[in-house]
Parts: structure tokens; sequence; C-alpha cells
């Protein structure tokens, strides 16, 4: 008897999980930085999220087509991603958050424990 409610217990939290990464934002496609200065693809790589750089206008701080950060995100809310960005290029880790509404992106990228943030406005790419 302890074993079939176990096991009923687990499918039912099972669905539930599943059913909440399912109702999860998805930042997933190209866009455009609000300053005009950048298109980015965001798609899955391996267990991770990557944003690829695949367009810099202003080059002039370092950004180059191609670079990458690897965001390993994690559901906080319906439209909102938090967790870590990793720069290689730099060699730097960044806390991050996504928010993905209607039509556009939000993310925050801070350092220094929360001290140093930035927060970056995406429109969808045409």
């Amino acid at each position: 008897m302890k074993i079939a409610v176990l096991t009923a217990c687990a499918a039912l939290m099972s669905t539930a999980a599943v059913s909440y990464a399912q109702e999860s934002a998805d930042p997933s496609g190209t866009w455009l930085r609000d300053d005009g200065n950048a298109r980015v693809r965001i798609a899955p790589c391996g267990s991770n999220i990557c944003a690829t750089n695949l367009w810099i206008r202003d080059t002039s701080k370092g950004e180059e087509a191609g670079d990458r950060l690897v965001m390993s995100l994690k559901p906080k809310s319906a439209d909102t991603l938090a967790g870590t960005a990793y720069d290689a290029k730099r060699d730097r880790t960044y806390a991050i958050t996504v928010q993905v509404s209607g039509k556009s992106l939000l993310t925050r990228g801070c350092i220094l424990g929360g001290v140093l943030c930035k927060d970056v406005h995406w429109q969808p790419a045409p």
C-alpha cells in the first residue's frame, strides 16, 4: 500500500514539474538590443542556454560577433528565469535574470554580489 501511494505521489510531482517547466519563460529566438548595437541568438546549448552575438555595431568595448554567454537558468516565476551567465572571453561569471514579457526581453546582469548591475532591453529581430 505504501509503495502505491509513494508511486502515485512521485508521478503527481513529476507531472507538476513538467507542467511548470512548460509554463516557464522561454527566451529562445533572435533579439535586437534596445540601443541597436547588437543582435543575438538565444538557444539551448546542452543543458544550458547560450546567447551568441550574431552582429555587433560598436566593437569599441571588445564585443565581437561569435562571442557567447553560457547561461544556467532556472524558473523564478512564470515570466522570469534566474541564474548565472559565464562569459568565456572575459573569464567572468555574472548573476543574471531574464524576464520574458510579451514580445520583449529584459536582462539584468550583476557582479560583485549584486552591487554593480546593468539592465538591457531586447526586441525580437525581424
